[in-house]
């Protein structure tokens, strides 16, 4: 049976976040065409809401499938008591009740304000828009709150940043739940990359000197296509024409990252890659990352997502989708 996704929508949901989780969820699919997951949406009272873009949202369920969900989304929300003073109005509040004790909670955007007036977020990491981060903090400080990244995997609660956020979330989600290849083939589906390099706070709002040329995007597609080899700042930064100093500043503020964690992270996904497209023996495939041993694959791939190669190879080898 497909997964049972249930989208929460409140009122003032922001409209992408809205649809996001029906479009990448509803394109994964196994290789014949059957969908992994089922994705309804529903409201607070089974009436319609208002939208961020001036419509109105009517969803076909009321609360009660949030009982038959295995996983419950709430979307951002552009206000409500959520935003204002960190509570939930009573409708809201019930309707969360509602939702199985096993059920994975998500959210996208200021959604997050949600599950933290439901009391979901306490002590827990995550993760929101970082425009609202200040306030976020200052209603709920009991949440270990990170306003740079995209998106935070707590396990059976993940949280998500603004908007676009929202689709890297749903498309790691995927690749959690059924592997690279099924998560690679719903981004395609929607036109979306994979995963997108760095952090939110590439996107924060600040004065940037962008002059032509200075990019270090070319660098990092050369990169990507020389991950086995050895990759120091000082040729990273001659492939740039620019200084070590320079490169560093500019790739930093251009990913989020420094350009050696940046590697890092590339490396991890390649040798993810390779463990579950290939048969390659675990050392093999260290080498081609550029991870160089299998014992440095084993504590990079255990820090990252906390499994050992083999052990990730068994769960999401293609043999498994």
């Amino acid at each position: 049976m497909p997964h049972e996704v249930v989208v929460l929508a409140l009122n003032d949901v922001v409209a992408f976040d809205l649809g996001v989780p029906s479009q990448i969820f509803g394109a994964a699919r196994d290789a014949g065409g059957r969908p992994y997951y089922r994705v309804r949406v529903c409201t607070a009272d089974g009436g319609p809401v208002r939208t961020s873009a001036g419509f109105a949202a009517v969803p076909d369920h009321g609360p009660e499938i949030l009982a038959e969900a295995d996983t419950v989304v709430v979307p951002g929300v552009h206000g409500g008591a959520a935003l204002e003073d960190g509570t939930l109005e009573p409708p809201v509040a019930a309707a969360l009740a509602r939702r199985r004790p096993d059920a994975r909670l998500m959210s996208i955007c200021t959604g997050a304000f949600v599950l933290a007036a439901a009391g979901v977020l306490d002590g827990r990491p995550a993760t929101t828009h970082w425009a609202h981060a200040d306030l976020f903090r200052a209603l709920h400080p009991t949440v270990p709150l990170d306003p740079d990244v995209l998106f935070v995997d707590d396990g059976d609660v993940l949280t998500s940043a603004g908007v676009g956020a929202g689709v890297d979330l749903c498309l790691h989600v995927i690749r959690r739940d059924h592997g690279s290849a099924v998560a690679n083939h719903a981004a395609r589906r929607s036109v979306m990359p994979p995963w997108r390099e760095g952090g939110q706070s590439q996107f924060i709002e600040r004065p940037l000197p962008s002059p032509a040329g200075s990019s270090t995007a070319e660098t990092r597609a050369w990169a990507l296509e020389r991950l086995h080899e050895p990759l120091d700042l000082t040729r990273l930064a001659r492939r740039a024409g620019m200084s070590v100093r320079t490169f560093t500043r500019r790739f930093r503020a251009e990913t989020g990252l420094s350009p050696a964690q940046w590697l890092v992270r590339q490396r991890i996904e390649e040798a993810r890659r390779l463990l579950e497209t290939t048969d390659l023996p675990i050392d093999q495939v260290a080498g081609r990352a550029g991870l160089g041993t299998a014992a440095s694959l084993r504590q990079h791939l255990h820090a990252a997502v906390g499994v050992a190669p083999a052990a990730y190879r068994r769960t999401f080898g293609a043999a498994r989708v």
